[in-house]
């Protein structure tokens, strides 16, 4: 009678939960609703196809998608006069209700449960993308202002609330139990719980399968799904990198100015070149991250870098050194795939084999060009950014391979070259060391591993990578090995990971995704993975990509700032020490002081031609007279003079005038009117300008001035034109006025008194101090000079009993000198009587010859009447009026030509010069130094670094 009881009730509360759904269903909008939930509320909606209602109730009260409350069931009263029908049909009915309604409910929550909880470790195992939510467009992330989603998410039921709704599993089994008797013994019911029977055979075939299978069988399904994963994250980076590619084409053409995040890593990079120029050691200023590549020779160095730049872009050679100098790459985000170098604007495209070509050779000459000569390799850096869609953005610098012996060719120093070189940037606590290992060679053979660790003992920012696993595996007797050196229990380094890649088949000509798929099918079916040896996140150069990018913008976020702090302090204390020193002048780095003194140079050459003829005639005049002086006298005038015969005086000097027009004048002329304007450019250049005038130029100017007058040379056609004038200025004998004859005796005794002058000094050398020297300055004459004193007495008694003497002396009257000499006890050699008596004579001549000269102060009328009737000749006075005339002459076709042509030719040089040094920085340095210099160089740098820094930080901020 129970039995019946509990039956009435459970129809009583199936007819209230009918009607309460009835209630419930129209309380909601079906146009509001999402297309699953009105197939769920609507019974005749085309996608629903079972039309229960009794289901669409127990779906209504539990689904999320609606934001009804929750109402509590509330039950009919039973009214116990009621006498149920006699047979047992509704109580089955009622029973097989119950057991169906539950079972759909206790299904719903625990594939929910079940549902959620594998959405959880699928999320778990989706790599981080937000990164690439730049790709979704702008109103997506705004939508929070149009939708309120934190309402919906309240009106959510949790997972806690979800338990509670669920049924107590016992007492359905319990009730149900007391319902066995109403079903029949092959009932869907009682399959369907035998089926969720922990105790059924269904279960029993999987209880026998050993421990051993079951772990293989789990290990195979791991590595299946590793793979899967694989690949759908493969065709999810292809297809996000061909719409980056999209957007990055928009951007260029001004249609989407969105800030990307290359700008960031360009940014970054600047900061480093200008790091690299300020403090090329790499002290303690620059402790920004660099990802550092080193390795052993030929160990697939190179090849990894390309394969993370997804470009061939380096120099091959088979077993030659081809890495010959620092190369610093970064990686950005870019449209296309191109490469540029930090100091040229040419683009070269790196889906293009001519330019991929044109890129290596380009680097290949860089190299050589910064080993100087006797050496292998240079610590200079080389440049390069590579852009395009997908790359991941980091800063990599390729260092030479280390070497274990030198080899014919190389510098002795080599191997030791190499070691600083990448001590050098391995001691940046903040560089990331990507230690390259060849797989296929022993272990022991490796050189780079001892180096990493002494810089990195602990391993916090080395990152291992095992090269060219395939042959390590087909070679390799033991696979445990290679897990051994994955492990680095082989090596002494520690690290902070480990990767192992293929690098190709060792083929030059191979593509990037040849090498990528061969590598991808390598894996797949490698027994390092089968067995478990390696996890999937060790291999690939993909993974490595992203796990290096991953470890560099982690130690620049903890790195920069403090950084940053570093250059602050490091400039408030520049910036004090030059008010100290200088308070009244600029902070004027070497570049500006070479464009001030670039500029005054120019000034001062302009200047130059701003002399006046007058003054240029001037100085070509004198200093022409200089140069030609002695010989106008020597080889001219003095062997005409002593002829004694007007004829013969005035034939030797047409003679002797000719062969020096041919020869000698005119190249004489040009090098005095080089010289001049050698010597009034340096003192344009040298002389001081009062306060304005600053010191610290003077190098400069000083060989700016040099390499000008090497670079210039006077016009080749100057000595022909010169020579035609000179020689017919020389022929003209003429004298049209007394005031040219006057000027033409007061030149010719100004010359013979110079001479005089020589003279006389030479003569006084020669025999020592006089009496009157002797006794007020205490000097004495030497044995030498007394023999001369002596020849000489004797040689003027000579020649005041003959003052017509002629220049030379006989044989004769040598010997009557030496014997007049001998008989006072001075013993004398011929020679010394010869070289006396021409001093002595010169000086004789010299003073006849002025006293001629003013006897011909008067004989301008006589010269009118070709001395006719008078003992008077003065043809030498007509010979030096000849050469006075030629030399203003010749000053002023020269200055005609200086004027005209060279100070132009000059100032051009002068320009060509400075575009030089402004070309060559070594030059600078070299030219512009001091402590003054360099304090404002070290200033400038600081504050563009600091400037840089704070750029890039407030980037980095906003990219958080």
């Amino acid at each position: 009678m129970w039995r019946l009881q509990r039956a009435a009730v459970a129809c009583e509360v199936c007819q209230s939960l009918v009607k309460h759904s009835s209630g419930t269903k129209g309380s909601l909008p079906l146009q509001k609703l999402h297309l699953v939930s009105r197939s769920i509320y609507h019974s005749h909606h085309p996608i629903l196809k079972l039309q229960r209602p009794h289901f669409r109730t127990s779906f209504q009260q539990f689904s999320s998608l609606t934001n009804l409350p929750l109402r509590k069931l509330k039950l009919s009263p039973i009214k116990y006069g009621y006498q149920p029908h006699r047979n047992f049909w509704p109580a089955r009915l009622a029973a097989r209700l119950l057991k169906l309604r539950y079972l759909i409910l206790g299904s719903a929550v625990g594939g929910g449960y079940t549902a959620k909880k594998t959405f959880d470790q699928w999320k778990d195992m989706i790599p981080d993308l937000s990164d690439y939510k730049w790709i979704v467009p702008d109103i997506v992330w705004e939508i929070d202002e149009y939708i309120d989603l934190e309402k919906i998410r309240k009106a959510l039921p949790d997972s806690e609330d979800l338990a509670k709704l669920a049924p107590d599993f016992d007492k359905i089994v319990e009730s149900l139990s007391l319902l066995k008797d109403f079903f029949t013994t092959g009932s869907p019911g009682e399959t369907a719980f035998r089926a969720t029977d922990p105790g059924s055979e269904s279960d029993k075939p999987y209880r026998k399968v050993s421990d051993k299978e079951k772990i293989d069988q789990l290990q195979e399904e791991l590595l299946h799904t590793q793979l899967k994963y694989q690949r759908i994250l493969e065709r999810l980076e292809k297809e996000n990198k061909e719409l980056r590619k999209l957007v990055l084409q928009k951007d260029d053409k001004g249609i989407h100015h969105r800030k990307l995040k290359k700008s960031l890593i360009d940014m970054y990079s600047e900061v480093l070149d200008v790091l690299s120029d300020y403090d090329a050691s790499y002290n303690t200023q620059d402790h920004l991250p660099r990802v550092v590549v080193v390795g052993d020779q030929s160990a697939g160095k190179t090849s990894v870098l390309e394969m993370i730049a997804q470009a061939r872009i380096f120099p091959r050679g088979s077993g030659e050194m081809m890495t010959r100098s620092p190369v610093k790459v970064t990686l950005s985000e870019g449209p296309h795939h191109v490469a540029l170098f930090k100091d040229s604007s040419r683009e070269f495209d790196l889906t293009k084999e001519e330019d991929l070509a044109a890129l290596r050779h380009e680097i290949e000459l860089r190299m050589r060009k910064n080993v100087k000569e006797g050496c292998t390799v240079s610590p200079e850096t080389i440049s390069l950014n590579v852009k395009g869609p997908g790359l991941q953005r980091m800063v990599l610098v390729d260092l030479p391979g280390v070497i274990n012996t030198v080899t014919s060719g190389m510098a002795p120093d080599t191997k030791e070259t190499i070691f600083s070189i990448s001590k050098a940037y391995m001691q940046n606590p903040n560089a990331i060391i990507l230690c390259i290992q060849d797989g296929s060679v022993d272990a022991e053979r490796s050189i780079v591993t001892d180096l990493v660790s002494q810089m990195d003992p602990h391993g916090r920012r080395t990152i291992f990578v095992l090269t060219k696993v395939d042959l390590a595996e087909k070679n390799v007797a033991s696979p445990s090995r290679i897990q051994q050196i994955i492990e680095g229990k082989l090596f002494p380094m520690k690290a902070l990971g480990y990767f192992a890649v293929v690098t190709g088949k060792g083929n030059s000509s191979e593509s990037i995704e040849a090498i990528r798929d061969y590598e991808e099918e390598f894996f797949q079916n490698s027994k390092l993975l089968k067995t478990s040896m390696l996890k999937a996140h060790q291999v690939t150069t993909r993974n490595l990509s992203l796990a290096v990018s991953d470890c560099f913008w982690k130690m620049v976020r903890e790195s920069v700032e403090q950084q940053a702090d570093s250059f602050k302090a490091t400039r408030f204390n520049l910036e004090t020490e030059w008010k100290n020193n200088y308070p009244r002048l600029r902070e004027l780095d070497r570049n500006e002081l070479f464009e001030k003194a670039k500029n005054e140079i120019l000034d001062e050459v302009i200047s130059l031609s701003q002399v006046t003829p007058k003054h240029w005639e001037e100085i070509l005049q004198q200093s022409l007279w200089e140069r030609v002086s002695t010989h106008v006298i020597e080889n001219i005038y003095l062997p005409a003079a002593q002829t004694m015969n007007s004829g013969t005086f005035n034939t030797t000097v047409d003679i002797k005038l000719k062969q020096w027009t041919d020869k000698q004048l005119p190249n004489k002329a040009v090098e005095v009117a080089w010289e001049t304007l050698q010597e009034e450019f340096s003192r344009f250049m040298t002389e001081p300008k009062g306060k304005e005038h600053d010191d610290i130029f003077d190098k400069l100017k000083e060989a700016v001035k040099e390499e000008t007058i090497k670079r210039h040379k006077w016009n080749d056609f100057a000595e022909d034109s010169l020579r035609v004038i000179q020689h017919n200025a020389l022929e003209d004998r003429s004298i049209s006025d007394k005031q040219q004859w006057d000027a033409a005796i007061y030149f010719m005794e100004e010359a013979l008194q110079a001479r005089l002058k020589d003279t006389e000094n030479a003569i006084e050398n020669m025999v020592g101090p006089d009496w009157k020297k002797r006794w007020l300055y205490w000097k004495n004459r030497t044995q030498e000079q007394c023999v001369h004193n002596e020849t000489k007495n004797e040689l003027e008694k000579m020649l005041k009993c003959n003052e017509e003497h002629p220049a030379y002396l006989a044989s004769d009257e040598i010997t009557t000198v030496r014997k007049n000499l001998e008989s006072r006890g001075v013993e004398v050699d011929p020679s010394l009587i010869k070289d006396t008596w021409h001093q002595v004579y010169r000086r004789h001549f010299l003073k006849t010859a002025l006293n001629h000269c003013n006897l011909c102060r008067r004989g301008f009328y006589y010269y009118q009447r070709h001395f006719v009737d008078s003992e008077l000749e003065c043809n030498d006075v007509v010979l030096f009026w000849r050469i006075q005339r030629m030399l203003a002459i010749t000053a002023n076709t020269l200055r005609q030509q200086l004027t005209n042509t060279e100070v132009r030719r000059l100032e051009k040089n002068v320009k060509e010069v400075l575009e030089d040094f402004a070309e060559d920085s070594e030059k600078k340095v070299k030219l512009l130094t001091g402590k003054r210099v360099q304090l404002a160089e070290d200033l400038k740098k600081v504050r563009e670094i600091q400037e840089k820094l704070d750029a890039f930080i407030e980037a980095l901020h906003q990219e958080k």
